[in-house]
């Protein structure tokens, strides 16, 4: 498949069997188990479960859609977006997005979201996109203040808040 959005500097596509081991490094990466802990694999062939999942899902065109994300220049996966339902409200979408340690702080995050929130608009005629972070991500937060998503609350007692200590939720009308 080819790639399904791109950015000035990013290449966003469906998983690849071969990302297993990048994908998996990605989240088993300190600052990713700190706020994601929920979603760091076990080892590498949980990973390449999870691409499969993913890789049906985006074939199947229904959500949970989660995408790899690689540099232009070199191919190389250095992270990965997605979206997915929100509980209870069938015209909105949770974005998620993920940099690997040696590729944050070069803005492409920011960048990522940018064109992903567009991608979601576009491809699933959704209006409304929201992002949580886990209180103290702040750098997460500013990628998405970044890009027009607005404070809205927060949220108490999300059986993927790792901490309970509640979530940042912001939210983007496209």
């Amino acid at each position: 498949m080819e790639n399904l959005f791109e950015t000035a500097r990013l290449s966003v596509r469906k998983f690849r069997d071969e990302d297993a081991r990048k994908l998996y490094e990605n989240h088993m990466d300190d600052e990713v188990r700190r706020w994601f802990p929920n979603e760091c694999y076990a080892d590498e062939a949980e990973a390449l479960d999870a691409i499969r999942f993913y890789a049906d899902c985006v074939d199947g065109g229904h959500l949970p859609y989660v995408l790899g994300v690689v540099l232009k220049e070199t191919g190389e996966l250095v992270g990965d977006t997605g979206i997915s339902e929100v509980e209870g409200k069938p015209d909105e979408t949770e974005i998620g997005y993920c940099i690997g340690r040696e590729y944050r702080g070069k803005g492409y995050a920011t960048e990522l979201v940018d064109a992903a929130t567009r991608f979601i608009a576009g491809r699933f005629g959704i209006r409304v996109i929201h992002g949580r972070v886990v209180h103290g991500n702040d750098a997460s937060a500013r990628v998405l203040e970044k890009n027009g998503y607005r404070f809205t609350g927060e949220e108490f007692g999300a059986e993927d808040d790792p901490y309970g200590n509640g979530m940042l939720v912001y939210k983007k009308e496209c």
